[in-house]
C-alpha cells in the first residue's frame, strides 16, 4: 500500500489534507486515490461486506440504461414501497452502515429503473425523483467515501441522466453539488469549484422553498471545501474566499434551523462542523480545534456518519498540537465508535494515525492507538 507519508529533513510528517495529496496527483499525473492506496482491504466482517457488494452495484451502474429491454425488467414495485426503500438507504449512508447499504442498492436501482420505464406523467417524475434520490447520495457518496471515484462518477452521471427529464432547476442543482464532491475526490478542486459556482448561481434564482435554501447553504460549504484543496489560488484570497462561503452558510442556516433536505444535513450544527475541516484541511490546527468548542455534533441524532467526520477531523489537528496527541488518539476512538466503517475507509485518518504511531506517547495512549492501527488494517 502507498506511503502517506512526507519526509522533511529532520521531520516526518503527516501527508493528510486533501490539497496536499491533490497537488502531489498533479505533479504526478495520476488520481489521488493513487497515493492514498484507496479501497483499501477492509479488516472486519462489516467493511468486507461493502466492499464485496462493489462487482454487483458496478455490473447495475455500468448495466442499467433509461431503456432497459422488457424481458430483462425486474417486476414492479409500488412507488410508496419504493419511496420507503430509497429512505432507508440513505439513513443507512448516514449511519455509515455500508455493507448493508451497498448490499441492497443494485436490487433498488433496478427496481427504480423499471417503475421509470412503465411510468407516465406526474408518476413517473414521482419515480425520476426517487431515481435521483437513491443515486443521492446513497450511491454517489457511499462509492465515494470507499475510494471508487469512478463508480461515483458513473452514479452521478445516471442520476443527472433521470433529473434531465425532470426539467427541475433545485434537482438540477442538486446533480450539481454531488458532481462537485465526484470532481473533488478525482482531484480536480477547480472544475469543482466552477461546478458548484453554476449550480449556487443557478439555483439563486428559484429560492421557492426551504429546501432550496438548505441546498444553497450546502453549495457554499462545498464550495469552501473545494477552496481548501485549489493551491494553484493565493493563500490570502483563498482564505478570505473560504470564510465568505462559510458566513453564508451560516446566515442561511440561521434561517433554516437544522433541515433534512434532499436526505442532508444542513443547519448551523453542519455549518460548525464545516468550521472545523475546512480548518484543518488549511493547516490551522489551534483555529480547528478552537471552533470544535461550540459544536455539538450529537445534534445529528440521524447522521452519525458526519458526527464521526468531526471527531476524525478534530482528532487531525489535535495530532498537530504539541502534548495533544494522547486528546487526538481519544478523539479518533470516539469517531470510530460512532462509525466505524466511515473511519476505517479515511485515508486521512490512515494517514495520522501512521504519524501518532511514529510519536512518543503515554503508556495507555499508545496501547488504544495500537488497537486502532489493527482495526483499520495498517502494519503494527
Amino acid at each position: 500500500m502507498p506511503s502517506t507519508h512526507a519526509t522533511t529533513g529532520f521531520n516526518e510528517l503527516p501527508v493528510d489534507r486533501s490539497s496536499l495529496i491533490t497537488a502531489f496527483a498533479e505533479a504526478l499525473h495520476i488520481a489521488p486515490s493513487e497515493l492514498t492506496g484507496q479501497p483499501f482491504a477492509p479488516v472486519d466482517p462489516s467493511a468486507s461486506a461493502a466492499h464485496e457488494a462493489i462487482p454487483a452495484l458496478r455490473l447495475t451502474l455500468m448495466g442499467i440504461t433509461m431503456a432497459t429491454p422488457p424481458d430483462r425488467r425486474p417486476p414492479q414495485v409500488p412507488a410508496a414501497v419504493l419511496a420507503d426503500r430509497v429512505a432507508r438507504a440513505n439513513q443507512l449512508y448516514h449511519a455509515a452502515e455500508y455493507g448493508a447499504l451497498a448490499a441492497g442498492l443494485p436490487t433498488l436501482l433496478a427496481s427504480l429503473h423499471a417503475g421509470v420505464e412503465a411510468a407516465e406523467g406526474p408518476a413517473r417524475h414521482e419515480l425520476l425523483r426517487l431515481l435521483a434520490d437513491a443515486y443521492h447520495p446513497a450511491c454517489t457518496l457511499l462509492l465515494k467515501n470507499l475510494g471508487y471515484t469512478d463508480l461515483a462518477f458513473i452514479a452521478v452521471t445516471r442520476a443527472a441522466e433521470a433529473i434531465a427529464e425532470l426539467d427541475d432547476p433545485v434537482y438540477s442543482a442538486l446533480s450539481g453539488f454531488f458532481h462537485t464532491h465526484v470532481l473533488m475526490s478525482a482531484g480536480s478542486p477547480t472544475q469543482a469549484l466552477a461546478r458548484a459556482t453554476a449550480a449556487a448561481n443557478a439555483l439563486e434564482t428559484h429560492l421557492n422553498s426551504p429546501d432550496a435554501y438548505a441546498l444553497l447553504g450546502e453549495l457554499h460549504l462545498i464550495s469552501a471545501t473545494s477552496l481548501t484543496q485549489d493551491r494553484h489560488r493565493a493563500g490570502s484570497t483563498r482564505a478570505e474566499e473560504i470564510r465568505g462561503h462559510l458566513a453564508e452558510a451560516a446566515d442561511i442556516a440561521g434561517r433554516t434551523g437544522e433541515t433534512r433536505a434532499h436526505h442532508l444535513n444542513f443547519g448551523p450544527t453542519n455549518v460548525g462542523i464545516h468550521q472545523v475541516s475546512l480548518n484543518t484541511e488549511l493547516g490551522l490546527h489551534g483555529e480547528a480545534v478552537t471552533a470544535g468548542h461550540g459544536v455539538r455534533p450529537e445534534a445529528l441524532a440521524e447522521a452519525p456518519g458526519r458526527q464521526a467526520a468531526f471527531h476524525a477531523d478534530l482528532g487531525r489537528s489535535l495530532a498537530h498540537l504539541r502534548g495533544r496527541e494522547a486528546d487526538a488518539i481519544a478523539s479518533l476512538l470516539t469517531a470510530e465508535e460512532i462509525a466505524p466503517q466511515r473511519i476505517h475507509a479515511s485515508a486521512p485518518v490512515r494517514s495520522i494515525v501512521e504519524y501518532l504511531n511514529d510519536r512518543p506517547l503515554p503508556a495507555h495512549a499508545a496501547r488504544d492507538l495500537r488497537g486502532l492501527t489493527h482495526r483499520i488494517g495498517l502494519p503494527l
